[in-house]
């Protein structure tokens, strides 16, 4: 049997370790190695050596887990267990020298995600969860219980959500967005999906949604968001996946899902 709470303990460790490798090595110039999905979705010399330390960490100490990461660190395993990692959230973040970017680490057990942390350097916070065992922000000057907000109505949320990188994604994106604003509070857009989700569990925004999120971006956030009482899910009860994920409170998730189902906002 494997613990969560000593998979979490790696975890934390690790993304710890990789956050301020990524804050105290930040060059000037960032390098931007390659491009994923188009010409604006960049990938820096910074997620591989992110990925590379927090691969490293993790085989060390488990040489026999298997690995899902962004940046190609994939690998199997036979015990079990996989890590889903994250090592820089928000890229496009870290390349501006902006603060909402993350390091997020996600283990499962069987296909089920039991530990995670998601670990913000430049806002000096660290988000863990392990399954069925709440959810905690960490900060200098303590640790508190996470919990979403509830009772909030549909047309007093703060939602946040995020884009894709090929335009005409991006279209069809702000098609839906216009169908949402006039329903809600207001929009943010952050950048990063493991920020967002985290900032849902502490109650910095109601609800979030969005379409194109991959595994390594929300595994750990996910599990953050259902231990501090909230719901994660795609449309019409399907798991999260690509073409969407949806987040919030169970009384608020069903009024924001009403009102994006019509929308069909899996469709590019």
């Amino acid at each position: 049997m494997t613990d969560p709470s000593e998979l979490l303990e790696l975890a934390l460790e690790t993304a710890r370790e990789a956050g301020r490798m990524l804050v105290d090595k930040r060059p000037a110039d960032l390098g931007v190695a390659a491009t994923k999905s188009s010409p604006t979705d960049v990938v820096t010399e910074m997620d591989r050596a992110s990925e590379r330390l927090i691969t490293e960490r993790v085989r060390a100490a488990r040489p026999r887990d298997a690995f899902l990461g962004e940046e190609g660190g994939s690998s199997g395993g036979d015990s079990g267990v996989r890590w889903v990692v994250d090592p820089i959230d928000g890229t496009v973040n870290y390349l501006y020298d902006l603060p909402d970017w993350a390091v997020s680490i996600a283990a499962e057990v069987d296909g089920v995600t039991v530990a995670g942390v998601v670990e913000m350097p430049r806002r000096g916070e660290t988000y863990t969860a392990v399954r069925g065992g709440g959810a905690l922000l960490h900060t200098a000057s303590g640790v508190r219980e996470l919990r979403v907000n509830t009772g909030v109505p549909l047309d007093r949320a703060l939602v946040a959500t995020g884009f894709g990188y090929f335009p005409e994604r991006r279209a069809r994106q702000a098609e839906v967005l216009a169908g949402v604003l006039p329903r809600v509070r207001d929009i943010r857009r952050g950048g990063s999906c493991c920020v967002d989700l985290c900032s849902l569990a502490a109650g910095r925004v109601d609800a979030y949604y969005e379409r194109g999120v991959q595994a390594w971006d929300v595994a750990a956030g996910a599990l953050i968001v259902e231990e501090a009482g909230g719901r994660v899910q795609g449309l019409a009860g399907a798991p999260v996946s690509p073409e969407l994920c949806v987040a919030a409170a169970p009384d608020l998730f069903d009024a924001l899902h009403a009102v994006l189902e019509p929308l069909d906002p899996a469709r590019d």
